[in-house]
């Protein structure tokens, strides 16, 4: 390639090939801060000696632009700020293209899923977020930032490490961990058959387990009848290592999510398919309960979803659009866990239409067991569905039929939410993590000594998270009903640092913690390292 330098002196145009370096490294400093202040002053030439300006090489721009993990916003005000990003770039092999959508471009390319799809896909999907590459970065990013490598199941738990091994133990009874048997694991192990295969994402249920690969494809296994409501009557049987989705091979999956009823797949283009309880008031397919092929969920045509999260009867999906993310909701409304302000069922997706009055733009979503939480883009958190021991963080058990902002974190920047059966957990940006709700699932915070355990109706600080100096990132969800796994023991959590160390608390006795606890100990209520990291 020739150099940008010696074509400024030779007085000829640079001539670069579209995105033909995205992926190289390049030393940098406050790139986008650097790039405005320098096309503002030194764009056309007029540049200071030793300096040459940004249109004499463009190819170089493009290659900061590409390389320095920027988003849509960043590259939408570049082009808002300066005349020469917002002009044509003339590159090949789309020469209106500005640079920074063409950087946009080549950071989507950067992802499996999406290099992997035809032109005339990646258009489609293009026109579908907005007819921006920016946009298609964007609605990429929100599945990124919301999924989580650290699953905490009923009584067994996954680990995906950053290179796609998948790590399982815990409770094996229905050969849930994937490992050849049914054997319990009380440290992680890897899932060896799958070596080659490049994990991405994982959802686990009451004995089952599906993880989604970089190229799309499903892998399950534990209960076989997975994808059935877990309280039909029938044989199960057993998958013990992990078994390719037939049913799903003409979809390229980016994301799965398993609830008490039913389970649910994302594609690549947005569109979300559910197995099982599809009843017309259901899951809107007016199939039978126990069906186990995929069905698309109407009602979200023209809806690209970034991202799924299933309660035990419900499903919560996060929609991408250019102006904010909306939340859909859909299935069983008892306890006003759909957020539409009533307590009735819906077999079709509908906006919860409160972010909009309040004000809030969802950009996170978890749908626990009976309740739901949604983080806005400001920082605030909001609540609804049942309120059982405070798990709403309102101060009262009363239920909530519409999105509430939680007055007890007013003063909190929150990056990440989760919830368990009757639990809330909320990260701040700061790294201080806050809980709420039933006690039994927050029993590390507790004194060993108390004869009850009581319910926190209001957010308060873990202070054993804090007391290990660790900043903490993410905490682990689950939406398992454990009324209906009893044997597995009490709940357990993760919480994950920004090292990519692993801390794990609460019940134990399957091994889900990673370690075998000694005799006569059921949980542990102080933060304790898992033998093996996400790096």
């Amino acid at each position: 390639m020739q150099c940008p330098m010696d074509t400024a002196a030779s007085g000829t145009s640079p001539v670069m090939q579209f995105h033909s370096n995205a992926d190289e490294s390049i030393a940098h400093s406050s790139p986008l801060a650097t790039l405005i202040q320098r096309s503002q002053r030194h764009c056309y030439g007029d540049g200071s000696p030793g300096e040459f300006p940004l249109a004499v090489s463009p190819s170089i721009v493009l290659h900061v632009l590409s390389s320095c993990d920027l988003g849509p916003k960043d590259l939408a005000n570049l082009e808002a700020t300066c005349v020469f990003f917002g002009k044509p770039a003339s590159f090949a092999p789309d020469f209106a293209l500005s640079l920074p959508e063409l950087a946009a471009f080549d950071m989507c390319q950067k992802r499996t899923m999406f290099k992997q799809m035809k032109q005339e896909d990646q258009e489609c999907l293009k026109q579908r977020c907005g007819g921006s590459w920016k946009h298609v970065l964007g609605y990429i990013l929100v599945r990124e930032k919301n999924g989580s490598r650290v699953i905490a199941g009923p009584g067994h738990s996954i680990i995906i490490t950053s290179n796609g091994d998948v790590y399982s133990f815990g409770a094996n009874c229905s050969g849930q961990l994937g490992l050849g048997d049914s054997e319990d694991r009380f440290k992680p192990c890897v899932i060896r058959s799958l070596q080659g295969i490049r994990i991405t994402q994982a959802a686990v249920g009451s004995r089952c387990t599906m993880l989604v690969s970089d190229t799309g494809s499903v892998y399950s296994f534990g209960k076989e009848d997975f994808r059935v409501a877990e309280l039909v009557d029938g044989a199960h049987f057993q998958i013990t290592t992990p078994r390719i989705e037939e049913s799903l091979k003409g979809v390229f999956v980016v994301q799965a999510a398993i609830g008490g009823y039913f389970s649910a797949v994302l594609s690549r283009e947005g569109r979300v398919y559910t197995f099982s309880w599809g009843k017309a008031e259901r899951l809107g397919h007016s199939s039978d309960p126990s069906d186990v092929e995929p069905r698309l969920l109407p009602g979200l045509e023209d809806v690209p979803v970034a991202y799924i999260s299933a309660g035990n009867c419900y499903l919560l999906m996060l929609a991408y659009q250019p102006n904010g993310m909306s939340v859909y909701s859909v299935g069983c409304g008892l306890g006003g866990k759909l957020g539409h302000g009533c307590k009735t069922n819906n077999g079709m997706p509908k906006l919860v239409e409160q972010f909009q009055s309040m004000s809030f733009k969802p950009v996170s979503i978890a749908a626990g067991t009976w309740h739901a939480v949604a983080l806005g883009a400001d920082g605030r958190v909001c609540t609804w569905g049942w309120g059982h021991t405070g798990c709403l963080g309102h101060g009262d058990e009363e239920c909530r039929a519409v999105p509430t902002v939680v007055e007890g974190l007013r003063d909190v920047k929150a990056v990440h939410v989760s919830t368990g059966e009757y639990t809330t957990f909320v990260v701040a940006e700061n790294g201080d993590v806050y809980s709420f709700g039933s006690g039994e699932s927050l029993a590390f915070q507790l004194d060993d000594e108390a004869e009850e355990e009581p319910d926190s109706s209001t957010p308060s600080i873990v202070s054993s998270l804090k007391d290990l100096n660790k900043k903490v990132v993410q905490i682990s969800h689950t939406n398992a009903s454990y009324w209906m796994n009893s044997e597995m023991g009490h709940p357990h959590t993760f919480a994950v640092m920004d090292s990519g160390d692993v801390c794990a608390f609460g019940g134990g006795v399957r091994g889900q913690l990673g370690v075998k606890l000694h005799e006569g100990v059921e949980k542990v209520r102080v933060p304790m390292n898992v033998p093996i990291g996400l790096n």
